[in-house]
């Protein structure tokens, strides 16, 4: 189980390979918001996304000659990259499956980072026999995007550092709206705000269609989406929230926040304009939701999670947005 111990453990062995990412504001977007809006750039982070941190977590935490065998994940893209850097940097061997359709810069850079990558095609090849296969032939252990309490623990430091940075900003009770997929930031974020910042609150932020746990906290169960693919967010499409991040939200998260994909590419032209920030489309959702939501408070924060975008669609959404 994650909690603050693990969280601050894994915070500790994060430090010195993982950057600490800057809480940025821009008073056009406030004015664009009508509220002041505060940004965790993990855009910035090592691999372009938030994804690192858990990666190193779960994988020093494993015992030497476990990750000497080498390790596994399944992965469209951020999540690839940073279980790829970390094994790297560890000295672990690495695979990661990936879907055909995943973007090209993702599968590019997961492969430069040195993992081997399996592509499978979405609906049609069983990815998880594919993994088994693999994980019994070579003795790999899995890395999973989100239900690992290693993985949520490095999350979690994004939390640990939301706390201090918000607080040196003079920023007291806020909502924190977190870029959500299967929920392993949200939780980590959560539990790390419950303990250093308890007047702070985490929302979570969904495409439209794909927006699971939102719909899940409003039932008080766990729900799927009706469709894998549909939305530009492909960072943040999971089938259902997590089984071990689903409790902690359900008790510490607000009601879930919706964005449309145009509202998340608004908030990338934003992003780009007013901070000089590329966000990819599931990297700007928590932003989108503290520019057009009314739902929130004068004071908001929020993740920018992931800058790994395609430059053809990057290039468009300035076209039509910026």
């Amino acid at each position: 189980m994650t909690d603050i111990t693990r969280i601050e453990a894994a915070a500790a062995r994060l430090q010195g390979h993982a950057r600490l990412t800057p809480l940025l504001n821009a008073p056009l977007l406030d004015r664009i918001a009508g509220r002041r809006v505060f940004i965790k750039a993990e855009s910035l982070q090592l691999t372009g996304s938030f994804k690192f941190r858990g990666g190193w977590a779960a994988l020093s935490a494993l015992a030497p000659e476990v990750r000497l065998r080498g390790v596994i994940a399944f992965s469209s893209g951020n999540h690839a990259q940073g279980v790829a850097l970390s094994a790297a940097r560890l000295g672990a061997p690495c695979v990661i499956i990936m879907p055909t359709d995943a973007p090209q810069v993702k599968i590019a850079n997961t492969r430069a980072y040195g993992a081997e990558v399996v592509l499978y095609r979405r609906g049609q090849d069983d990815r998880d026999a594919i993994g088994a296969q693999l994980s019994a032939d070579r003795g790999l252990t899995l890395i999973k995007p989100y239900d690992d309490p290693e993985v949520i623990a490095g999350q979690g430091s994004v939390g640990l550092e939301i706390a201090a940075q918000s607080a040196d900003a003079g920023v007291g009770a806020a909502d924190v709206v977190v870029c959500c997929g299967g929920g392993g930031l949200s939780t980590g974020i959560a539990l790390a705000l419950q303990s250093r910042a308890p007047q702070m609150r985490v929302r979570t932020a969904e495409p439209a269609g794909f927006d699971d746990m939102a719909r899940s906290l409003a039932a008080g169960t766990r729900l799927g989406n009706p469709a894998a693919t549909g939305s530009i967010c492909d960072a943040i499409l999971t089938p259902t929230p997590g089984l071990l991040t689903f409790p902690v939200l359900q008790r510490l998260a607000g009601p879930g926040l919706v964005v449309s994909d145009d509202e998340a590419m608004r908030a990338m032209a934003l992003a780009f304009s007013h901070l000089g920030l590329v966000l990819e489309p599931g990297g700007a959702v928590a932003l989108a939701a503290c520019l057009f939501r009314a739902d929130l408070g004068d004071t908001v924060v929020c993740t920018a999670t992931g800058g790994n975008v395609d430059p053809d669609l990057f290039r468009t959404v300035l076209q039509r947005f910026g």
